[in-house]
């Protein structure tokens, strides 16, 4: 599998940006192509960890993690691509990732 990862700088506390990202109602807020309904999401405060998953059925998830860094936090994305995925269609999703991530940064900035 195709892996990949993105990493956004937030000036904020772990807790303000793991309460927005851990919240399946507030997926319309900052990843606005998803249905916050279709989707299961697995987090854990303690190690800062909030996963999701499709609902109907097993496959490969996202990896998200919430890591303290001084005064802020880094949030940080994982996802996997099957074997064969088209180069096209995986730089259409980083650039996907890379607005969610900016609309993450805004919201629990503001």
């Amino acid at each position: 599998m195709q892996t990949i990862t993105e990493t956004i700088s937030i000036a904020a506390e772990p807790r303000t940006v793991f309460d927005l990202v851990s919240d399946p109602r507030q997926l319309p807020r900052w990843a606005p192509g998803v249905d916050h309904t279709r989707v299961t999401v697995r987090a854990s405060r303690e190690h800062g960890t909030v996963d999701f998953f499709a609902a109907e059925g097993p496959g490969p998830g996202v990896y998200t993690r919430v890591l303290p860094n001084g005064e802020g936090v880094e949030y940080q994305f994982t996802m996997f691509f099957p074997e064969g995925t088209p180069q096209t269609a995986v730089a259409e999703q980083v650039s996907v990732v890379r607005g969610e991530l900016k609309a993450v940064r805004e919201l629990c900035e503001a």
